[in-house]
């Protein structure tokens, strides 16, 4: 595999759980990009997001896809926002990423999220509502971003297993 595998998708999708799955099927080294950003600054995104705003968080996101994006031979989750930025997806394309889009039905994620205490986007009263909005806002531009689009809606292993074969067709 030439240049780095890019995950991408809404909040909920799998990118971490696939990622995992498939950088271990494909023997490649896996990097959480919301991990390394918390690592990077010593704070949970949480926190980031409460010290900084969402502005500060996208600052410290562009940075860390920068450092990432030139790492070779990982799989990497971005961020559930990290291809809305179109220099994020430049800068994974500049250094021979590619961009897979795993693509979940809103209701899949609505169940998966609907509980959810970690992400600073949905903590608010009509969670649902936020997530459509977001999602219906979202789709487009993942899809934009992405070189190459899974369906998402069927469990981890299965989802890897689909990545993967992707991944040994390039």
């Amino acid at each position: 595999m030439s240049g780095n595998l890019i995950l991408c998708g809404f909040m909920g999708c799998g990118k971490t759980s696939v990622g995992r799955r498939t950088a271990k099927l494909l023997g490649l080294e896996f990097c959480d990009l919301d991990q390394y950003i918390q690592q990077k600054w010593g704070l949970s995104i949480t926190e980031i997001f409460a010290r900084y705003g969402e502005e500060g968080f996208r600052q410290r996101e562009s940075q860390a896809v920068k450092e990432v994006a030139r790492l070779p031979g990982l799989i990497i989750a971005s961020g559930g926002g990290t291809v809305l930025a179109e220099k994020n997806v430049k800068a994974f394309h500049e250094s021979g990423g590619h961009i897979v889009f795993l693509d979940t039905p809103l209701p899949a994620l609505q169940e998966r999220l609907k509980n959810d205490k970690r992400r600073p986007l949905l903590q608010v009263p009509d969670r649902r509502k936020v997530i459509a909005e977001l999602y219906h806002k979202r789709i487009p531009l993942y899809r934009a971003a992405a070189d190459v689009t899974v369906n998402a809606g069927a469990p981890p292993v299965v989802v890897a297993k689909r990545v993967a074969a992707l991944t040994k067709k390039r």
